[in-house]
């Protein structure tokens, strides 16, 4: 089993203190000979619709001394859970969760936002030490 990212039982705790049932902790993405691991899967029930909602969650603390090596490493990991939940028609959203000093602290920041717009990557902004959800980014 892959080491935890520092960060995930506080992402976890996080996620459940927003209604969120965490179905699967880790998340095994299998397609034909690939098999794939993301930190977490997690469903809510929507009151209004009475729909559920189904989301993967990759917990990224980004605390490696190479942050841009940590980063890209990151976003090719989102993207082969993207391409492979697609290939399997699943319909779930892939969000990465990160504190929000993740990316703000660092020099070059316009930079990593436009590279997460680019790679269209889902973020879950998390206040660690609240364990609460700040933030959504589509």
């Amino acid at each position: 089993m892959p080491r935890r990212d520092a960060i995930h039982a506080q992402v976890r705790a996080a996620l459940i203190n927003d209604g969120w049932q965490i179905i699967a902790d880790p998340y095994r993405i299998v397609y034909k000979d690939a098999t794939l691991e993301a930190d977490m899967k997690a469903d809510k029930l929507l009151v209004a619709t009475r729909d559920k909602q189904s989301i993967i969650i990759e917990v990224k603390s980004f605390l490696q001394p190479s942050f841009i090596h940590e980063f890209l490493a990151a976003c090719g990991q989102y993207q082969a859970y993207k391409y492979l939940l697609e290939e399997k028609g699943q319909t779930e959203t892939i969000y990465m969760a990160i504190i929000t000093r993740s990316i703000s602290d660092n020099s070059g920041a316009k930079q990593y936002r436009k590279l997460v717009e680019r790679f269209d990557i889902r973020l879950l902004v998390v206040d660690i030490e609240k364990e609460e959800i700040t933030q959504w980014v589509e």
